[in-house]
């Protein structure tokens, strides 16, 4: 597995299984967290993968405040495609506003009880962002053996936005939803250790309490959540495939996906 210096949530969505038996493309459709925080030798590492299609889903605030590293000695597009829902400094933002709005503790504490669930969020994604999921689609199913247009896609941790338009963009080209979803929750243990303990410092440093639905969040990704939201579009969109159509993308791209990422 390729580790890149200075990203903990990267990783190859190659060896997937497919619901049809064997498994998805190496090579082809990369994730990650953002990549403000490459060191040197993460660029050069970054450079030396077939990725050459780099797909952020980040709001504008989030990108000025941690711009990407991208190589410089090769060609790397930069696509912005921006989802609010599950922006970290947003959520970040309303627990803020929240805190701000109490001194006491049990109040408070609800108050953070209270915010959004990562299932909200996704169906919220879901519900407003099929042309955006479908853009990214159609950048995979562009992609190339013969030169390095890979597509890596990220947004700050790498787990919610990045997490749904990976699943759908995989569900759509064949893969097995339980292995999506494993795939999916794997992002909780990469980003445990310094990665989470910076963002929960960050937030004590405000007086916020790390309540467990918080840090649930900040830096979790349980299996339900994720499944709870490819039950609804399951339910009332009619799976991957179709839901990507509604968002533009063409029978021949959709063709093209699944030959890129399912072979």
């Amino acid at each position: 597995m390729t580790t890149i210096d200075g990203l903990h949530n990267f990783r190859d969505t190659g060896g997937i299984a497919l619901r049809r038996g064997g498994e998805t493309r190496p090579g082809v459709l990369y994730r990650s967290d953002a990549l403000g925080a490459l060191t040197p030798d993460g660029v050069t590492a970054l450079a030396e993968t077939p990725i050459g299609v780099v797909v952020d889903f980040r709001t504008p605030e989030e990108r000025q405040l941690a711009p990407d590293r991208l190589p410089a000695d090769r060609p790397v597009q930069l696509i912005e495609l921006p989802l609010l829902e599950g922006a970290l400094g947003r959520l970040a933002g309303d627990a803020v506003q929240a805190a701000a709005g109490t001194t006491d503790a049990s109040a408070l504490t609800a108050a953070m009880e209270n915010l959004p669930t990562l299932g909200d969020l996704y169906l919220g994604m879901l519900q407003h962002g099929a042309s955006t999921f479908a853009a990214a689609a159609r950048l995979v199913a562009a992609s190339r053996d013969d030169e390095p247009t890979a597509v890596l896609v990220h947004c700050t941790a790498g787990k919610d936005r990045t997490g749904v338009a990976t699943a759908v963009v995989l569900l759509a080209a064949g893969a097995a939803c339980s292995a999506v979803v494993a795939d999916y929750a794997s992002s909780a243990d990469n980003l445990a250790g310094a990665w989470a303990e910076g963002m929960f410092a960050m937030l004590t440093q405000f007086g916020i309490p790390l309540t467990p639905p918080l840090q649930t969040l900040v830096a979790g990704s349980p299996a339900p959540e994720l499944e709870r939201a490819l039950d609804w579009l399951d339910a009332e969109r009619g799976g991957a495939a179709a839901y990507l159509r509604s968002g533009g993308l063409s029978e021949d791209e959709l063709a093209a996906l699944e030959r890129r990422i399912a072979g």
